[in-house]
C-alpha cells in the first residue's frame, strides 16, 4: 500500500499548482482520503477532504473557495487544486486516508 504525492514546486502569490496523490495496494473511492499541510516550524492541519461515497467535499476555512479536492477512480488518484495562492500556504502536503496513513509529501512554497 502506498500512497505518493506530487505536483509541488515554487509559484508566485497568486498563482495555482496542482497536487497529485497516486494511490497503490488499495481503491480510493473506498475510503474517505484527505490532504494536510505542514509548514516549517507548525503542527500539521486538515486542508479538504472527499468522502467515499457521494464524493461530497470538506475544505478548511483558510483554504475555501481557493483549493479544490477531486479524484479519479481509474487513474485512482486523489487531486489538490490550488488556486489564488498565498505565501501562507507555503507547507509540505500530505496526501492521507485513516485506514492506510500518509504519502511522503511534496513541498509547495509561495513565494515572489
Amino acid at each position: 500500500v502506498q500512497l505518493m504525492e506530487s505536483g509541488g514546486g515554487l509559484v508566485q502569490p497568486g498563482g495555482s499548482l496542482r497536487l497529485s496523490c497516486a494511490a497503490s495496494g488499495f481503491t480510493i473511492s473506498s475510503y474517505l482520503m484527505s490532504w494536510y499541510r505542514q509548514g516549517l516550524g507548525t503542527t500539521r492541519e486538515w486542508v479538504a477532504s472527499i468522502q467515499s461515497a457521494g464524493g461530497r467535499t470538506n475544505y478548511a476555512d483558510s483554504v475555501k473557495g481557493r483549493f479544490t479536492i477531486s479524484r479519479d477512480n481509474v487513474k485512482n488518484t486523489v487531486y489538490l487544486q490550488m488556486n489564488s495562492l498565498k505565501p501562507e500556504d507555503t507547507a509540505v502536503y500530505y496526501c492521507n486516508t485513516a485506514r492506510f496513513g500518509w504519502g511522503q509529501g511534496t513541498q509547495v512554497t509561495v513565494s515572489s
